[in-house]
């Protein structure tokens, strides 16, 4: 079992990562997770922000997923390749939930193609920050592209930037479809962030279902898959950093990295600042959008040089 602590300003600053088989239960407001070999570890709930079941070998109740509901905590499931496939959010834990649902929705197609300008461009400027660190010279032509986004991308900016950019990183002849190690840790991050966008989103009220770029009718998370947008380039500056593997499995090790991308910092209007607190900010922002139309609230992170 893997325990990140980190301190914040929001509720949950502790990701745990259950890897071996183990028993959950609730007492005392505490989790307790009781492991084969004897050892009893007891995590009080209102520390905690994320915890991933990396093995089909956890026994838990409803009791249990109540109380992580209650508190706030992201539960994220993995597949029989150890791949992150599921989660448990917290339902309607704001105090204004229809009042901010019914602004989301009201939110125009003019307004919904303005954020995405704004989250493309700065997925781009971060893009081309990650870049220019490991590939000196290259991230200027994201730049560059980041100033050309129009409202709603409607030149699709955002994918022309990913052939050139992961081509540029990672090496002539990768894609995102390719299985092997790079693309295993990149799907792993990725899915992590998405579990704690979405946990931001349903604690301040908002419908994840409704999103303002994606709308694919299968997808419970649109709104999340928005906003990782400009996130992503935080998984892609650690992945790169680390050296490439035959094996596409990832490692105890690799796993625990990524969850704790998480508590990396990133720069925010108020200041640097952990990945966990601005998605907070993030989501914040957005609903002051939703209030005033003013693309001024919105506050995107900036990748750190």
């Amino acid at each position: 079992m893997f325990i990140r602590h980190c301190q914040g300003n929001i509720v949950g600053w502790r990701s745990v990562i259950i890897s071996k088989p183990a028993k959950l239960s609730v007492k005392n407001r505490q989790l307790l997770l009781q492991q084969d070999e004897g050892n009893l570890a007891a995590l009080p709930l209102e520390d905690l922000s994320t915890v991933v079941l990396d093995t089909p070998q956890v026994l838990l109740t409803g009791a249990v997923l109540s109380e992580l509901a209650t508190h706030g905590v992201a539960l994220v499931c993995c597949d029989a390749e150890h791949h992150p496939n599921g989660a448990l959010l917290p339902f309607l834990a704001h105090s204004r939930t229809l009042n901010v649902m019914q602004k989301q929705l009201a939110l125009s197609v003019p307004q919904k193609k303005r954020v995405w300008q704004t989250i493309v461009r700065q997925k781009l400027r971060n893009q081309s920050s990650c870049l220019e660190r490991y590939r000196p010279g290259k991230g200027k032509h994201l730049a560059n592209l980041a100033t050309k986004v129009r409202s709603g991308d409607p030149d699709n900016r955002e994918a022309s930037a990913a052939q050139y950019y992961f081509s540029e990183l990672f090496g002539a002849g990768f894609t995102r479809t390719r299985q092997g190690w790079y693309n295993s840790a990149l799907n792993y991050g990725y899915a992590i962030l998405r579990a704690a966008i979405a946990r931001g989103l349903v604690a301040h009220g908002f419908l994840p279902p409704f999103g303002l770029q994606h709308k694919s009718q299968l997808n419970s998370f649109n709104l999340a898959d928005d906003l990782i947008e400009v996130l992503r380039p935080v998984v892609d500056n650690w992945v790169v950093a680390q050296a490439d593997r035959e094996s596409p499995q990832l490692l105890k090790a690799d796993k625990a990295g990524l969850v704790q991308l998480l508590y990396a910092d990133v720069a925010m209007r108020r200041g640097n600042m952990n990945v966990l607190s601005a998605i907070e900010y993030m989501v914040e922002g957005l609903g002051r959008y939703c209030d005033s139309a003013s693309l001024e609230e919105l506050d995107w992170p900036t990748l750190l040089e």
